[in-house]
């Protein structure tokens, strides 16, 4: 875990962001975060989208991220689920150093992200939609073989991870492109929380959907969080996030500068620090 001196010390030594002072988090109380970032920086070209953010996700809470367009949050989700490489800095995994050269390695680490456009495949159904890229074969010469799908436990595993997060559809046969918006999402909630050991990271999840459909999606997310699983939101969506995040990580021009907790915290002052409109001098302990 990073200590927290220092990390004052590198916000004491470098310049204010036009006026906005750099914080650093409360001291977490002898918590190893889930998924902790330390002076992550990411240059492209003369622009730098990161400049030596630090991020931590806590056992057991949902996490969001907002900030203003610019202020380097897809950059930052993307280092920590290998999406990008980092220039400099270094992101921690349950306390261990991890270095992700693609997406495919944080998955095998239990990282499973949830994109806005979802990328599920609309003709195929809702089971092999969740084991998309993770096909179950069947056993012996079969599968080994003839390189045969088992398609019934398929079928049986998807119902399960379907009905523990309570997602009311009966058939794993059905085509995902039947579905609505929010089952769809459904869908793809579900296939990250059914291979995720560490990290849940959902990027705009409400983003298109009707405010029935968006209720449903958080309720989801919570389902998440409350099976064991960290979640990371990032949302545009101020009252959402503010429903139901346990902290918020605020980001602005490539840096943290303040992180929240919403039951404390108004949400007018925390959009107020995210613009530049009030100094990020302040912080609800961790």
């Amino acid at each position: 875990m990073s200590d927290p001196g220092a990390a004052r010390e590198r916000s004491e030594d470098t310049d204010d962001i036009e006026g906005i002072d750099v914080i650093s988090p409360a001291p977490l109380e002898g918590q190893t975060p889930i998924l902790e970032a330390r002076g992550i920086v990411k240059r492209y070209g003369q622009v730098t989208a990161l400049d030596g953010v630090d991020f931590q996700l806590l056992p057991g809470e949902i996490l969001g991220v907002i900030g203003d367009n610019g202020a380097g949050k897809s950059t930052l989700i993307k280092a920590l689920s290998g999406a990008i490489l980092p220039d400099e800095g270094e992101i921690y995994l349950d306390g261990q150093q991890v270095r992700f050269k693609s997406p495919l390695e944080a998955r095998r680490l239990g990282i499973e992200t949830v994109y806005q456009d979802l990328a599920v495949a609309p003709a195929l159904n809702i089971a092999e939609n969740i084991f998309l890229g993770r096909e179950i074969r069947r056993p012996g010469p079969l599968g080994s073989v003839f390189r045969m799908l088992d398609k019934g436990r398929m079928r049986r595993e998807a119902s399960v991870s379907m009905r523990d997060l309570k997602i009311g559809i009966r058939s794993m046969r059905q085509a995902v492109e039947t579905l609505s918006g929010g089952q769809r999402q459904g869908v793809a909630v579900a296939r990250s929380a059914a291979f995720a050991r560490h990290v849940v990271i959902m990027d705009e999840p409400t983003a298109a959907l009707g405010v029935k459909e968006s209720n449903m999606v958080l309720d989801l997310i919570r389902q998440v969080r409350d099976r064991g699983l960290p979640v990371i939101l990032i949302s545009h969506n101020m009252p959402q996030v503010f429903d139901v995040c346990d902290r918020v990580h605020i980001q602005r021009l490539g840096r943290r500068v303040a992180v929240v907790e919403p039951r404390t915290f108004e949400m007018a002052d925390a959009v107020a620090i995210m613009t530049g409109a009030r100094p990020g001098d302040f912080i609800t302990p961790a």
